[in-house]
Parts: C-alpha cells; structure tokens; sequence
C-alpha cells in the first residue's frame, strides 16, 4: 500500500515526540520508505525478488495522513515483498543491491511504467536464497559515461590553511 499526503500535513516537532501517523498499517505491514515526490516524476518500486515498475503519480490520489493508502505493488510470491520506493525521472540511474552483494546499475527509463496494482517486470536476476535489500537513487552525473566533471569540483588552494598568527 502507498499513501500521498501533503508534507505541510506533518508538523514540524521536538526530538522527543513520538511524531504523527502517515499510513495506518495492517496486520502484518510496516513501512519500508517514504520519498518527497514531484508530479512530474514516476513511483519506481522494487520488489526482494528482483522485479520492479514505475507508475506515474496521477495514479496516486492525494489522501489526508493517517488513511490506509492505496495498492501500490499487488504481492505474490513470484515478485515478493517491497524493498524500497523512489521517486524518478527518465534521466536517473539506480543501484540495485542484494543480500549476498550483487550490485547491478539500471537507468530508470528502462523500466517499463505500468498501473499501480500491477506486478512489475524483473529488474535483476536474484539467485535462490538471495533477495534485493536497498536500491540507490545515483546523484546527477554519477560517473555517467561522458561526463565531464572529473568526479568533483576544483580544489580550493586556501583549504585548511589557517591566517598567519592564529591558532587552528
């Protein structure tokens, strides 16, 4: 189950409140992981097993917190339980990683964008007694191929160097 509401609706509070209910769970749910959304980006979901789907957020109503949400992922046990929500656009890549250390990199245009209550496609080949266990949004120009960055910005030629006559 998935549920949208407005991040106005969360108050901002203390570090020792218990905060305020998002999602009222089933027996049975918890919460794998929220994301700040834009409408013009899709819901990538991705299942233990390996498979995952893009649906786009006009499919997702705006509720009030606190409601039980709608189907986001229908569950079986060929594709498993959800291990992770992201909020995408075409041009993003992700890591996808299991329990025994397969790491594979998909562009997020090519999963294929499908209904909310569909299963979804296989993303990457899970081995027997192996499952996904996070997936990682890569920040913009990643070592993508062709990129001209060089990894980070020129280095500061005054960096950690402290006034003459002070004490660092």
């Amino acid at each position: 189950m998935g549920i949208k509401f407005r991040e106005t609706d969360v108050r901002a509070m203390g570090r020792g409140a218990t905060g305020v209910k998002g999602i009222e769970l089933r027996e049975g749910d918890v919460v794998v992981e929220m994301d700040l959304v834009s409408e013009t980006d899709t819901l990538l979901a991705v299942t233990e097993h390996g498979y995952g789907k893009r649906t786009d957020m006009a499919e997702y109503r705006q509720q009030a917190r606190g409601g039980t949400g709608v189907i986001n992922v229908k569950v079986t046990e060929r594709n498993g339980y959800v291990v992770a929500i992201k909020s995408v656009a075409d041009g993003d890549h992700l890591l996808l990683i299991t329990e025994q250390g397969l790491l594979i990199r998909i562009a997020a245009s090519d999963v294929r964008e499908t209904g909310r209550a569909a299963q979804g496609v296989r993303l990457i080949d899970v081995a027997e007694g192996d499952r996904v266990v996070a997936v990682a949004k890569l920040a913009e120009g990643d070592g993508e191929p062709g990129d001209d960055d060089g990894g980070g910005a020129e280095p500061d030629a005054t960096a950690g160097e402290t006034p003459a006559g002070e004490n660092g």
